[in-house]
């Protein structure tokens, strides 16, 4: 089965299971029925008592196209996350470098705000309290130690407007980019972060991940044995290593750690000329997308089971047979 028949199918099962109705599930699978047949009903999503409920959380990503505006790109974010808190999103995740991508990696030097007092950093704790969600504030520039670099911040707000988490990044992009002439070398004007966040959220533990953070499996490791139940993963992955990667990715994370993703990307051509994937997804703990979008601007939201990922938990424990621990 290729991915986009998969993700249909999965789209497919969510379907039936908001309808509550098993018979319709068994047509809609009888092309590869006997492929699942084997398989307990929690794994094929049959509705059971654990269906879907009102009570369960609503998360939302963000996708955007940003370009060197700033107010323009403030603009656009603020009605991205007035549509999620629309659509009844408790927290919402914008994607990295939400506010600014200029021509030049060294333009985002004379944005870089101090800790705690900035234009950036007010838009994101105002967007939070105007909407009462919380706001996975992608990722902004805040001042380093080294005066000639940035942090790559990702400021967690809570519904009343609240920083209650700061997250540097710690991978920083310094490759070429096989079989292209493409070059990054991102630690040229970014400071690396040190420090993993794992905190409490409406929608249950939450950690935060950047980017290229997402090719370091232990990192994820080290989250979950701070009781992670959910990623959320500001990102901007190129339309090459995206094409190549970036749906692996963020559905090997989901399935290793039983833990929902929600990939806020950037996603579509800049005024820089680069080229972003796209691609925005929420993954449940089976690896499976419960919703996406492709290249351009635009939001999606889509409720955390989270009954089902105690059951899953339960019922495939593979976290509980780790042998081997990170240092």
């Amino acid at each position: 089965m290729t991915s986009r028949n998969a993700v249909s199918a999965e789209k497919g099962r969510n379907q039936i299971l908001n309808d509550e109705c098993q018979q319709p599930l068994v047509a809609a699978l009888a092309g590869q029925f006997v492929l699942y047949s084997c398989l307990p009903s929690w794994i094929l999503r049959i509705p059971t008592a654990r269906a879907m409920s009102n009570s369960d959380p609503r998360v939302a990503a963000v996708q955007m196209t940003t370009g060197p505006n700033v107010s323009a790109n403030l603009q656009e974010a603020e009605r991205l996350v007035r549509k999620a808190a629309d659509a009844g999103a408790a927290l919402v995740v914008l994607p990295e470098n939400f506010a600014f991508m200029g021509r030049r990696i060294q333009d985002v030097l004379p944005l870089r705000e101090r800790d705690g007092d900035g234009r950036l950093q007010s838009f994101l704790s105002g967007a939070a309290a105007r909407y009462g969600v919380w706001i996975v504030g992608g990722t902004i520039p805040l001042a380093a130690e080294d005066p000639g670099r940035v942090r790559a911040a990702s400021l967690v707000f809570n519904g009343r407007g609240e920083r209650v988490a700061r997250y540097d990044k710690i991978h920083l992009f310094d490759v070429d980019v096989p079989n292209t002439d493409e070059q990054h070398m991102e630690s040229s004007i970014v400071e690396p972060g040190a420090d993993i966040i794992v905190l409490n959220s409406p929608c249950g533990r939450l950690g935060v991940a950047v980017c290229y953070d997402l090719r370091f499996p232990e990192m994820f490791r080290h989250m979950l044995d701070s009781g992670m139940e959910l990623l959320a993963v500001p990102a901007a992955f190129t339309a090459i290593t995206g094409k190549a990667h970036w749906e692996t990715l963020v559905r090997a994370r989901a399935i290793e750690n039983l833990a929902f993703v929600i990939g806020a990307a950037q996603g579509g051509y800049h005024i820089n000329g680069r080229e972003t994937h796209g691609d925005s997804m929420i993954v449940d703990p089976w690896g499976s997308i419960l919703t996406q979008i492709p290249q351009g601007t635009g939001c999606i939201c889509h409720p955390l089971e989270r009954d089902f990922q105690v059951s899953v938990r339960r019922s495939f424990p593979a976290i509980e047979h780790r042998r081997l621990k990170c240092r």
